[in-house]
C-alpha cells in the first residue's frame, strides 16, 4: 500500500502549511513548467486510484510523481471552481526557480541567454559577473559545459548544467560571435544580483527631470529604488517619473516600503482582507525622501504590488500616465510543504487607499492616456510624462 500512503501523506500536507511570504504577481509571469494534471478525489478514492496507477499503469510511475499530480489536481479544482488564476503548486524543483525570481539573485556566471541551435546565445552580460570578467560578450554562444556539447538540450537543462553553488568552478566552451572560434573558459560561480532598477536625468524645457524604472518587487527593491531616487535628486532632478510598465509585482512588503520612499510616515498604502488573516492596514513607515512632483507610468502589464504602489502614489497627488493597469485584486501567500515544495495560495483581497478592489474596477485608469509607438525610436509615453512633469515643476 505504498501508493495509498504516499497520496494520503500528500493530502495531509495541504492541511499542515507553514507560514510563508506575501506574494503578488502577474499570472503571465508564472513558470511555464506548471501543467494541469488529474483532479484528486476526496478520501480513499484518490488513494485507491493512485494504488491502481502505480501497480498497473503501462509505464512505471513513482510515488513522487503521483504526489505531485495529486497536489496539482487539488489546485486545478480550486482554480476552476473559484475562478482563481493565481493559486499554484510548486514541486521542490520548480520552487527553487520561482524563489530565484523573488529573491532577485542566483548563483551562476551572470549571463542572460536564449536557446539557439548550437547552444545558448548570450543576450545580456551582467556587470561585475564572472562572465563579464572573463570577457564573454553579447552574441557569443555557449556550446559546451565541462566538455559536453549542449546543442539540442532544452534551455532549462543547459542552464542547469551551468549554474551551481557559489565558489565552485565550471568550464564552458564559448563560440566567439565574430570569429566563430571556440575557446574553453573556466569560471568560478558567484552570486549574481538581477538588475532591477535603472535611472537617468533628462532636461526638458530647461528643467532637470529624473526617470526611474522599477522592474519587479523582489527582495531589496525598496532600497534600490531609494538609491536611484537619491541619485537623480543629487543630479538636480526637480521632478521624477517612476516607470512601472510591465512590472508584474512581487512582495507586498516591498510595495509598502517603496511607497514609503515617497510618502510621509503613517500615510495609508493598502488594506488587505482575508478569511484566515483578518483585516490588515499597511501604512508608510517613514524615512521618505524630499517631496518632488511625481508621475507614474503604467500599462496592462502593471500588476499586483506595482498596482498597489501606483494607487498609493495616485492617492497622494502623483499623475498617472499610460494605459489601464492589469487589475489584480487578490494576494497570495507562499506556504511550505514537507516535501520541499510549496503552495502559492490565494488567501485574500486588497484595497487601494480609496477602498477600491482593482480586480472589480478592472485596474487603475490613468489620469493621462498615452501609448508608445513601437515603430519609433522615441518612447512617447515617457515623453508625455516628462512634459507633464516639466510644467508641474515650473508652477
Amino acid at each position: 500500500m505504498r501508493a495509498r500512503g504516499a497520496v494520503a501523506f500528500a493530502t495531509a500536507l495541504v492541511a499542515v502549511l507553514l507560514a510563508g511570504v506575501w506574494l503578488g504577481g502577474h499570472p503571465s509571469q508564472l513558470p511555464g513548467f506548471l501543467r494541469d494534471a488529474f483532479v484528486a478525489e476526496p478520501g480513499g478514492l484518490s488513494a485507491e486510484a493512485a494504488e491502481q496507477i502505480e501497480r498497473n499503469y503501462f509505464r512505471p510511475v513513482g510515488e513522487e510523481e503521483l504526489s505531485n499530480a495529486s497536489l496539482q489536481g487539488m489546485v486545478r479544482e480550486l482554480r476552476r471552481r473559484h475562478d482563481d488564476r493565481y493559486t499554484e503548486y510548486f514541486s521542490p524543483a520548480s520552487l527553487a526557480a520561482f524563489n530565484e525570481q523573488i529573491e532577485g539573485r542566483f548563483s551562476g556566471i551572470g549571463i542572460s541567454v536564449v536557446s539557439v541551435e548550437r547552444g545558448l546565445r548570450a543576450e545580456r552580460i551582467f556587470p561585475g559577473s564572472p562572465a563579464a570578467e572573463a570577457g564573454i560578450s553579447v552574441g557569443d554562444t555557449i556550446v559546451s559545459v565541462e566538455g559536453d556539447s549542449i546543442a539540442g538540450l532544452s534551455s532549462d537543462e543547459a542552464t542547469r548544467r551551468i549554474k551551481g553553488p557559489e565558489g565552485t568552478e565550471v568550464t564552458i566552451g564559448v563560440r566567439d560571435a565574430e570569429s566563430g572560434k571556440v575557446r574553453q573558459v573556466t569560471l568560478t560561480r558567484a552570486e549574481v544580483r538581477l538588475p532591477n532598477v535603472s535611472s537617468r536625468v533628462e532636461t526638458v524645457d530647461g528643467t532637470k527631470l529624473g526617470y526611474v524604472r522599477l522592474l519587479a518587487f523582489s527582495e531589496g527593491a525598496s532600497e534600490q529604488l531609494a538609491d536611484a531616487v537619491r541619485r537623480v535628486q543629487r543630479r538636480g532632478a526637480e521632478a521624477i517619473a517612476l516607470d512601472l510598465r510591465g512590472n508584474p509585482g512581487g512582495l507586498l512588503q516591498e510595495a509598502v516600503l517603496c511607497a514609503s520612499v515617497f510618502l510621509p510616515e503613517g500615510e495609508l498604502v493598502v488594506t488587505t482582507e482575508s478569511r484566515s488573516k483578518g483585516r490588515r492596514v499597511y501604512r508608510a513607515v517613514g524615512g521618505n525622501l524630499p517631496r518632488r512632483p511625481l508621475a507614474v507610468l503604467i500599462d496592462g502589464g502593471t500588476a499586483s504590488a506595482a498596482e498597489i504602489l501606483a494607487a498609493a502614489l495616485d492617492s497622494n497627488g502623483a499623475v498617472v500616465v499610460g494605459g489601464r493597469s492589469f487589475g489584480k485584486g487578490l494576494f497570495q501567500e507562499e506556504v511550505g510543504l514537507a516535501n520541499g515544495g510549496a503552495l502559492k495560495l490565494t488567501v485574500g483581497e486588497y484595497f487601494t487607499p480609496e477602498g477600491v478592489n482593482l480586480a472589480r474596477s478592472k485596474g487603475i485608469k490613468p489620469d493621462v492616456r498615452a501609448e508608445d509607438d513601437p515603430q519609433t525610436r522615441a518612447d512617447e509615453e515617457i515623453r508625455r510624462a516628462l512634459g507633464i512633469l516639466a510644467r508641474r515643476a515650473e508652477s
